[in-house]
């Protein structure tokens, strides 16, 4: 079962890297226009070639190409191997902490698969491109909102569900919008405070006040290595979104652990 866990997610990661080339940034990472994510083959961005079936077996198209297109042989991105394994890795990690061996309807797998899929594209764009694309944050607002109403809702909390989902949109989109004002946009962008206002529709409340300082916290663990090695310098602009979908990750797997350890803490 892990075995078809990991080849399905290495295949979702080959799709999650077609959707991180489509979506069309323009001049700032040099990719192509907006295309349709479901229409049109896959065509070397060099050559435009169409890219043949069998060359885009997951991770193993990759090697056995050397690295290379096979029509011009420009060099293929890591990025693509380096994605699907992530997503493949990942599937398998949730799948364990979900015991999906035990209970292979567990509908947290499937609602988290959805969740890491989405922080995976918005780590990427925002890596490469300081850019979060509401063509992403949008919908997972959407579905995140539904999602959690149906796993966590009885009959007799379907308000409290509500509210709390509500509520920590509310604080994470704040907490955002607060800096973009104060700072006249300076600090961070729109798109942080619409990713703020998903991590609560995806965490809810308290996890996703953890989840904001946790992303602090990598990312000035982040600054203090590219500073020490000088890759960075002290203005240099820094993609808040990779800390922040990364923090949401280790929430939506440790997210109780953490809160019950700093309860505990704070209690002693």
């Amino acid at each position: 079962m892990f075995i078809l866990i990991f080849i399905t997610g290495l295949c979702v990661g080959s799709f999650l890297n077609v959707i991180i080339l489509r979506l069309g940034s323009g001049q700032v990472c040099r990719l192509p226009e907006k295309r349709s994510i479901v229409r049109g083959r896959s065509a070397c961005p060099r050559c435009k070639e169409p890219i043949l079936w069998y060359d885009l077996i997951p991770l193993m198209s990759f090697f056995i190409l050397k690295t290379r297109c096979r029509h011009c042989r420009e060099k293929i991105s890591w990025q693509y191997p380096l994605i699907e394994l992530a997503t493949g890795l990942a599937f398998v990690l949730l799948a364990l902490y979900h015991q999906v061996n035990v209970n292979p309807v567990n509908p947290f797998f499937y609602r988290d698969i959805v969740f890491f899929s989405a922080l995976i594209i918005i780590f990427v764009t925002d890596l490469k491109c300081f850019l979060i694309f509401d063509a992403v944050v949008i919908p997972m607002m959407a579905f995140a909102f539904l999602a959690n109403v149906f796993v966590f809702g009885t009959a007799s909390n379907y308000v409290d569900v509500v509210f709390n989902l509500i509520f920590a949109a509310a604080v994470g989109a704040a907490f955002f919008l607060a800096q973009y004002l104060l700072s006249k946009g300076k600090w961070l962008g729109a798109g942080d405070i619409r990713l703020g206002l998903l991590m609560g529709l995806m965490l809810g409340w308290p996890n996703v006040l953890a989840a904001i300082f946790i992303a602090y916290i990598f990312g000035a663990i982040a600054s203090i290595i590219l500073l020490l090695f000088k890759i960075k310098k002290m203005k240099s602009q820094v993609p808040l979104g990779v800390f922040l979908s990364l923090s949401t990750m280790v929430m939506l797997i440790y997210g109780n652990k953490i809160i019950d350890w700093y309860v505990g803490l704070m209690k002693n």
